[in-house]
């Protein structure tokens, strides 16, 4: 029996696809590493530190992959993608 998936809808708009981060107030443009989430990692991204989302939840799953968007080693943002 195949079990129905719950869609889940995102809330934030891309507003343009760039090769690397950049400031839309400002334009500036950073440069942009894309790299595999660690466990360590995750350890910052708490409701504490400001983070609303649960990535040790999103990372436990393991038909998914968590990547994270660095700029000079500062996280940016943690994209994630699943295994079909």
């Amino acid at each position: 029996m195949m079990t129905k998936r719950k869609n889940t809808g995102l809330d934030f708009v891309v507003d343009k696809l760039t090769n690397s981060i950049e400031n839309i107030v400002t334009g500036d443009s950073f440069p942009t590493e894309i790299s595999v989430v660690t466990r360590d990692d995750l350890k910052l991204t708490t409701k504490k530190n400001g983070w609303v989302f649960n990535w040790l939840s999103e990372f436990k799953q393991p038909e998914r992959e968590v990547y994270k968007l660095t700029i000079v080693n500062n996280p940016a943002g943690l994209p994630t993608s699943e295994i079909f």
